[in-house]
């Protein structure tokens, strides 16, 4: 029996509820973990019901992949639990492998020829997972390599899929199975050198989705504060279909003249600058056909002096048909974004009972520490998002957007902006120290303009916290049976200040674009740091928050992790109780039938994972693991038993019960 863990669309839901009634999660032969997020929906969660509160501690490990023959690092990339075996990603060549789930045992492995497209990419090794569609009965495996090449794999033997895509002229590149997505950009392009940098540069970093039959691609751009001049490609979103690779469609993410939101861009920025790539994965919903696409900011962070107006549709959340690429709506999170507030991570889909009755709902967690939450269908807002003013920018050139859109409900899942009322104060001598150490940097809401290093009043740098409450290492996860969001975070603040463009440039080897921007960002940040070897900011370090959706309320937060034993130990707060401050360490979140599990560390930095009650938040049980885990967990059900899969670097390691 095949079933996915979780399934958002309304049909598919139907189908999963009279299977479940027949045949209890924790007997089932296979339960799938279809995308890197489980399911279209992202939510990361399980149906499988075999690991409890009374056996968690029972978990042990069964066998380790190792990575390190395909060079990989990183480890970002989820496993797929499709059909009885495990496919992801690894390494800088992004290298397609299939794994026995019971033994860890290589299958197959597939890897591109060698391009220049792939040696230049910023996020080779950043490979986060596979798409996978079911075409006429075979399984199909959809990958984008750091080149920015679409693959289509046979599932069974790794062997690129017969009348999938046209020839690549590039020596070495298989007849059949593969697209060249810079083809359908439309820019000037060689096949083996990919576009000139002088123009810009693209790859990718999240798999494709496949949606009806319809492949959506994604991709990814070099990192803003890696920038120093203006010109780049923009992110355009490419589909293409699942059985032939022909290409289907385009959307703009700079509109052109004639297109929505063409206004948005002044001076003509639309014919030069670039970014607003979709790097973060994609959720989607069938029923509706509709895709979800989380974005990022322009060309340059931290300065967008050269990109006047509101720039739709960088940092926004867009959802697009499926089938023509026609958008449904759009909702933009940051006006004119220059404060790397890139949305880094899936939208999460939800059917709730909100007070207007039963309403399906895409939730979008941010790095600034807000939830915004739209009715997935019409993208009508759930409750009020409310325009805010915000501060002006001091730095010639830049024109920073009046107002900020802040959601009324869910309330922040993390402390916003800085100010002395957030400041460390165990006692009087701490509170002046960290009063101290922030008197050199310029306090202010989430939105606060950053200045340039030789600003007229002398300060380091204006601090952006938080700078990252959400991000890549650590994404939400959801409970589809209670409408409950379980999102970990942590306060942390960016520093960066501005220099000008010709120093800027003078940090990369090979810069993309021509024209040198008039300011950009400095190659590292200098945060303000305690003297007694806490941080400046009150805790919790790390947290993790329960938002009930039906209602926007939260239901319940507590620290994440335990606090460290040198903060705990410190001479500076002997005799103070300062109880669990969080580790400041992130970790993973996985939601199964009966718990919610997350890995953290304890005070002494073992690495462990922890179970908690999903209603409550208070821990039932723990267990330690060999090494800390990174980016994901996976849970599925292979020939009648659980396993728990975590991405242990260049490792995965597998656990599950005697």
């Amino acid at each position: 029996m095949r079933i996915s863990g979780s399934l958002t669309s309304r049909s598919l839901i139907a189908l999963s509820v009279c299977v479940l009634s027949a045949l209890p999660a924790s007997g089932q032969d296979s339960i799938e973990w279809m995308t890197l997020g489980s399911d279209y929906a992202h939510t990361r969660s399980t149906a499988a019901a075999q690991i409890t509160a009374e056996n968690f501690a029972d978990l042990s490990v069964v066998w380790e992949w190792d990575g390190a023959s395909f060079e990989a690092q990183s480890g970002r990339s989820t496993p797929s639990y499709i059909n009885g075996r495990l496919y992801t990603v690894a390494g800088a060549r992004r290298h397609v492998v299939a794994i026995d789930p019971e033994s860890g045992a290589t299958i197959w492995s597939y890897r591109e020829p060698d391009t220049e497209r792939w040696k230049y990419s910023m996020r080779a090794d950043y490979g986060k997972g596979v798409g996978y569609a079911s075409i006429n009965g075979q399984d199909i495996i959809y990958t984008i390599s750091p080149g920015f090449f679409l693959t289509a794999l046979d599932a069974e033997t790794g062997q690129p899929l017969q009348g999938f895509g046209e020839p690549v002229p590039i020596e070495g590149f298989p007849e059949t199975g593969v697209v060249d997505l810079l083809k359908d950009l439309g820019h000037p392009y060689d096949p083996y050198e990919g576009l000139p940098l002088e123009r810009g540069y693209i790859t990718s970093s999240s798999p494709p989705i496949v949606v009806n039959d319809t492949i959506i691609v994604g991709n990814s751009a070099e990192q803003g504060y890696h920038q120093s001049r203006i010109e780049n490609v923009p992110g355009d979103i490419l589909a293409y279909d699942a059985r032939t690779g022909r290409f289907k469609w385009k959307f703009n993410v700079i509109p052109r003249p004639g297109e929505f939101g063409h206004e948005t861009w002044q001076n003509d920025a639309w014919q030069y600058t670039g970014d607003i790539s979709s790097w973060a994965p994609l959720s989607a919903d069938p029923a509706l056909d509709l895709v979800y696409i989380p974005t990022n900011g322009v060309t340059i962070d931290y300065y967008g002096g050269h990109h006047p107006g509101d720039n739709l549709y960088s940092t926004s959340l867009i959802a697009l048909k499926a089938a023509t690429g026609e958008r449904a709506w759009h909702f933009q999170m940051v006006h004119h974004d220059i404060w790397n507030y890139d949305t880094p991570t899936a939208p999460i889909l939800l059917d709730v009972e909100t007070s207007r009755g039963p309403t399906p709902i895409v939730a979008q967690a941010t790095k600034q520490g807000y939830t915004y939450v739209f009715n997935r269908e019409t993208g009508e807002p759930i409750w009020p998002i409310d325009e805010v003013p915000m501060p002006a920018s001091p730095v010639p050139g830049e024109q920073l957007a009046a107002t900020q859109p802040i959601p009324s409900k869910p309330a922040p899942f993390e402390n916003v902006g800085s100010s002395e009322e957030l400041l460390a104060d165990y006692t009087p001598k701490i509170k002046q120290q960290a009063l101290s150490a922030v008197a050199d940097y310029i306090m202010g809401p989430v939105f606060n303009p950053p200045i340039q290093r030789d600003n007229p009043e002398g300060k380091i740098a204006a601090l952006m916290c938080p700078s990252g409450a959400v991000n890549i290492t650590h994404p939400p996860a959801a409970d589809p049976k209670s409408g409950i969001m379980y999102i970990m975070s942590r306060y942390s603040c960016g520093s960066r200040f501005l220099v000008t463009g010709e120093e800027a440039d003078t940090y990369y080897e090979a810069p993309t674009g021509v024209t040198l921007s008039r300011y950009a960002a400095s190659g590292t940040g200098r945060p303000p740091r305690h003297p007694a070897g806490i941080p400046v900011f009150k805790p919790p370090y790390s947290r993790i928050t329960a938002i009930d959706m039906n209602t926007g309320e939260h239901l319940w937060w507590k620290p994440a992790g335990y606090t460290p034993d040198r903060i705990k130990n410190l001479p500076a707060l002997a005799g103070v109780e300062i109880g669990n401050t969080g580790s400041g360490a992130v970790g993973q979140l996985l939601v199964t039938d009966s718990l919610l599990i997350y890995s953290n560390i304890t005070g002494d930095g073992a690495p462990h994972l922890f179970a908690l009650d999903k209603q409550t938040g208070e821990e039932l049980a723990r267990v330690p693991v060999a090494a800390a885990s990174r980016y994901g967990m996976s849970s599925w059900v292979h020939d009648g038993k659980q396993y728990l899969i975590l991405q242990t670097g260049s490792t995965l390691t597998a656990l599950t019960l005697p």
